[in-house]
């Protein structure tokens, strides 16, 4: 069955329309509007067709990179490869990588080139031509032409705001600009550097004025999910508020920033609930986070707040508006079709808290990372997938029948079991080798998988992916699951921070339990009354719970540099003297509590054959483990179904010590790693004497010297060659009001 998502006649996006009479006639006459007169505006079908552009430009992908086209997403990106969630040296923490104006990335100035590979300001321009034309519209009533500049207007702040959290204050251009030199020589297209303090407040006027104009919930519930509301407005102010009263740019702590961010963020949430928007499945959290899980892979009307949505169009079939999400794809493991996954660090297995809410360390569940998987947090099962678990799809894989070795499973059966061996003894506790995977995995096994975000069919209800099996493509390439770059949760944890901020601790530690109870949480939700009076403390849970709750959804790097979590700040003055942080006990990472990034090492996870199972070559087939279990007339445990037959929590009482109590299907697998299995730490960031580095200057990102040469007017920031000036420091001071 192929899915077809649309907006009425919007561009590339759409709800998904299920069943038998799927029809995509409807976009069959796409037409370019890109190419146009002023008389377009004149009829809201035409002016309404411009504004859909603005989505089909502007949208974020849902396997973006960060680039000056997308937004980080969770992929091993620039970013994230700058975090605890992937591992390999970034340039951004490479220490033999010096960045200067000549290699930074660059996300900002770009070539024209086709329609939909505008930069940034072309996308601006794009926006700035759309704002006109309908607020000059003579054949538009009132309500028309505001509902569609709201849209405009959000699409405006986006752009603007994916700049101003990388550079700081940018040139800020709100009208069309004559690209002809004309009578002013030229001078109008040269726009100097605005105050960060600027950016931030046009972007939120925009945003204020979009939530004005636009619904708090779309009539037309489904034809026009998908489009932008005032909810979205303000949820993408709040983050702009955030931003701005975060210690990357409030070195002081100033309390009057973090009271705009709280009221940003607190009428968001009353804008959303407004709308009908919530978190999804709070009431019924399932079993093991299902119903968390579950809303990564379905159409959910109150979860997704800012929501790029996808269909399962093949190419090559006469379309130019198949629009495919590759997540599924890239998740899934070699064996099951898919494209061979991607594997986390030690780092983030570690991180997760138990299932009473506590870290490991700090809870009444003791924690062994050999049996890393015992009595964890909701969220850790659907975050990842490990040896032993089911996996479930909808398909079978291109050649199970032939090659059963390679791919041993059809969907609905299938297990991760993605352990591996040796040829050579000698070579299985060394940190910079890695083994061979079961069950046809072979080379391309990644152990324990990131899982986040997948359309497992055990959730029930028709797969968002069309599993295709063709000669030359096949597994979850065509998936139509939507993406949320803005989620209710993120709104309610970006309310928490401000209202933290603002001394409102109350309020914040309320919010941070509404977030876990929707995974199964109850009482205090783990998290103590006494956070509520400590802020530092307070602050330092609602990051924490930012990594487990956003974990690979391209939002940790950010939360990372607006609290200078590499380094907590130091050096900063070195910079320039008024940019030291003279808040937060003068040290962000001290101030928390946290462990600074630079210095340390990511290490990966190999779960592999134990010492005595013994080892074999390296063949499809050969598998040591089997061999050891057959010997032992014995099998491999049940892989665990996380949906219906096990709970992961064991039950304890206040007389027990929970390694006591026994829940057999855990438990069996708990004893199969004992006997058969071992984790073992592998290198993920090569020559153990390099450290993670993140350079001081690097919190604000200097423009490549081809943005300086294209408007030598243009000022570098400081701690950034100037390219205008013989390459001295750049004058430029994010910080500046």
């Amino acid at each position: 069955m192929k899915i077809v998502n649309k907006i009425k006649l919007m561009t590339l996006v759409a709800i998904a329309t299920f069943g038998a009479g799927c029809s995509d006639d409807f976009l069959k006459e796409k037409k370019n509007y890109g190419n146009f007169g002023e008389e377009i505006y004149d009829s809201y079908i035409g002016a309404q067709n411009r504004v859909n552009t603005l989505y089909a430009y502007l949208l974020p992908s849902a396997t973006g990179s960060i680039s000056w086209n997308n937004v980080s997403a969770g992929t091993a990106d620039i970013n994230s490869k700058s975090t605890e969630e992937y591992g390999g040296f970034s340039d951004y923490v490479n220490p033999n990588v010096v960045l200067d104006n000549n290699n930074v990335p660059d996300y900002i100035y770009q070539e024209f080139g086709s329609t939909n590979a505008k930069s940034p300001y072309g996308h601006i321009r794009e926006c700035n031509m759309v704002i006109e034309g309908i607020t000059n519209s003579k054949g538009l009533t009132d309500d028309e032409k505001h509902e569609l500049l709201g849209q405009a207007l959000f699409f405006r702040a986006w752009a603007y705001f994916r700049l101003v959290r990388i550079y700081g204050g940018v040139p800020l251009i709100d009208y069309p600009q004559n690209p002809m030199v004309g009578e002013s020589e030229g001078k109008d297209l040269i726009v100097p550097r605005s105050t960060t303090k600027d950016a931030i407040d046009f972007i939120c006027d925009d945003l204020e004025l979009a939530a004005e104009y636009l619904p708090a919930a779309w009539t037309n519930a489904a034809s026009d999910f998908g489009r932008v509301t005032a909810g979205a407005a303000l949820a993408l102010q709040g983050r702009a508020r955030l931003l701005y009263a975060s210690p990357l740019f409030n070195r002081s702590d100033n309390l009057d920033r973090w009271e705009l961010a709280y009221q940003s963020n607190k009428k968001a949430l009353e804008k959303l609930a407004d709308g009908g928007f919530g978190l999804e499945n709070l009431e019924n959290p399932g079993t093991n986070g299902a119903g968390w899980g579950k809303m990564f892979a379905t159409y959910t009307p109150k979860e997704a707040v800012f929501v790029t949505l996808y269909n399962t169009v093949k190419e090559g079939v006469g379309t130019n508006y198949n629009k495919n999400n590759g997540w599924e794809n890239s998740i899934r493991p070699v064996n099951t079709g898919g494209g061979g996954g991607k594997g986390t660090t030690a780092q983030m297995v570690d991180l997760f808290p138990m299932i009473d809410g506590k870290k490991p360390g700090e809870s009444q569940y003791l924690y062994d990372p050999q049996l890393f998987f015992l009595n964890r947090d909701p969220r850790f099962y659907r975050t990842f997938a490990f040896p032993g678990v089911q996996w479930k799809f909808s398909g079978t894989p291109v050649g199970h029948a032939e090659h059963p070795e390679l791919y041993p499973y059809i969907g609905r059966d299938y297990e991760l079991w993605s352990y591996a061996w040796y040829e050579k003894a000698e070579d299985q506790f060394k940190d910079n080798t890695s083994g061979y995977g079961a069950d046809g995995l072979g080379y391309n096994n990644k152990s324990i998988y990131i899982r986040k975000r997948t359309d497992d069919v055990a959730y029930g209800g028709q797969t968002l992916y069309d599993y295709y099996t063709g000669a030359s493509n096949s597994g979850f390439i065509y998936s139509a699951a939507p993406y949320m770059e803005i989620r209710y949760a993120e709104v309610l944890l970006n309310f928490a921070e401000s209202a933290c901020g603002a001394n409102r601790g109350d309020e914040a530690l309320d919010a941070l339990r509404q977030v876990r109870r929707r995974v199964g949480y109850t009482g205090d939700c783990g998290l103590d009354n006494s956070l509520a009076g400590n802020r530092a403390k307070l602050f330092a849970a609602i990051l924490y719970e930012r990594q487990i709750e956003l974990a690979y959804e391209g939002k940790r790097f950010d939360d990372m540099r607006r609290w200078l979590l590499w380094d907590g700040g130091e050096g900063q003055e070195t910079l320039k003297s008024t940019w030291s942080v003279t808040g937060f006990n003068g040290n962000t990472c001290n101030y928390l509590g946290v462990e600074p990034l630079n210095g340390q090492r990511r290490t990966g996870i190999e779960i592999q054959v134990a010492e005595k199972v013994g080892q074999a070559p390296e063949y499809v087939g050969n598998d040591p483990l089997i061999t050891y279990l057959v010997t032992n007339g014995k099998s491999r445990p049940d892989a665990l179904d996380l949906m219906n037959d096990i709970t992961i929590a064991k039950e304890v009482t206040d007389e027990q010590d929970p390694s006591d109590v026994r829940n057999n299907k855990i438990d069996d697998l708990a004893d199969f790693y004992r006997e058969c299995l071992y984790r073992k730490t592998t290198r993920v960031d090569g020559d153990p004497q390099y450290v993670i580095t993140f350079r001081p200057n690097y919190y604000f990102i200097g423009f490549k010297r081809n943005m300086q040469e294209n408007n030598v007017t243009l000022e570098q920031t400081i701690g950034w060659p100037d390219a205008m000036r013989g390459n001295v420091d750049g004058t430029y001071d994010p910080l500046a009001e």
